[in-house]
């Protein structure tokens, strides 16, 4: 399944909300250096969706805060 995502880094909060199908914004209080919220992203995806970390992956959008993410369920 692929799903797009729009992050928010240095959030107050950590959160996973859907917008519409397969859109999704994510907060998360991790700064962005290093790949620091990339990881926090996807083990907030693994917990949302209820599978492992390994099934998410970010196809798109490494370094910016839209991103594309395949996730196998």
């Amino acid at each position: 399944m692929r799903i797009y995502i729009k992050v928010f880094p240095k959030s107050g909060r950590n959160e996973v909300v859907e917008i519409a199908k397969n859109q999704f914004t994510v907060r998360t209080t991790v700064v962005p250096e290093k790949g620091k919220a990339n990881k926090e992203v996807i083990k907030m995806l693994a917990k949302y969706f209820g599978t492992a970390k390994s099934n998410i992956e970010i196809v798109g959008g490494k370094t910016v805060r839209e991103k594309i993410v395949d996730i196998n369920i």
